[in-house]
């Protein structure tokens, strides 16, 4: 039986392993294409695979177990649910990978894609242009279809041509972005704020005006500092949480 073949990742020593290879391996779950194997390699495999100890890479498994994204049967294997309720926590730990894995697993619809002009919240993130290209998707709960959260993405004018977007239907921009358009990103930034969920986003995620909305903002840039793309997504309150894990060292 052929087995799953997960993302790979360049590992950072300064962040808790078995965290990075479960959100790296989380992503790749959730953005799997419908024909894509159900069962994972072995412990071993997957410890290989990531260059990992075997006792890491159980570690991490056992995250993605308790979430529901994965079983585990003695003699058989580790086995994808494919009809697993997706849970929504946004853990945040300094990790790229955390980032795709936050935003990965929803069915996503593309509303509109063009060019915009630099407004003045967008100046200090693009100083060398006057305008970016846009990219607007709502993301649904896959197993109810219910809205979730929408999405704006400003994206440097120079990296637009080479961002297709179909791959905005499958993966989230960090993802097209690394392994898409093949740019170096060197660190994100995020801003996450409570607000009030206005006309447009009431109506999007189908909730009452004036409802309660987590305000996402990441910044991305590549490794010489220059901003590659600017996300703002506003999640519904009652489906979304962020935590965030300091590490002490």
């Amino acid at each position: 039986m052929t087995a799953f073949a997960p993302d790979s990742i360049v590992l950072n020593r300064k962040l808790p392993l078995w965290y990075q290879v479960s959100q790296s391996l989380r992503a790749s779950i959730l953005g799997r294409s419908a024909e894509a194997p159900l069962r994972l390699p072995t412990e071993e495999q997957l410890a290989l695979h990531y260059g990992v100890s075997v006792l890491t890479m159980r570690q991490a498994l056992k995250e993605l177990e308790d979430e529901g994204l994965i079983s585990r049967h003695r003699r058989r294997g580790t086995f994808i649910e494919p009809s697993a309720q997706r849970s929504a926590p946004v853990r945040l730990l300094g990790s790229v990978d955390a980032i795709v894995a936050q935003q990965s697993g929803m069915t996503t619809r593309l509303l509109d894609h063009g060019r915009g002009p630099v407004d003045a919240e967008l100046a200090e993130f693009f100083p060398d242009v006057t305008e970016v290209a846009t990219y607007h998707r709502l993301r649904m709960d896959e197993s109810t279809g219910e809205p979730t959260n929408h999405a704006r993405n400003f994206v440097h004018p120079d990296l637009a041509g080479r961002i297709d977007p179909d791959d905005l239907l499958r993966w989230p921009m960090t993802k097209v972005l690394r392994d898409g358009v093949g740019v170096r990103i060197g660190r994100i930034t995020d801003t996450v704020e409570a607000r009030l969920a206005e006309p447009e986003t009431a109506r999007l995620l189908q909730v009452p005006l004036l409802s309660p909305i987590l305000h996402y903002t990441g910044v991305t840039f590549d490794e010489e500092g220059r901003v590659l793309d600017v996300a703002r997504i506003l999640y519904r309150g009652d489906k979304f949480s962020f935590t965030v894990t300091l590490d002490a060292h």
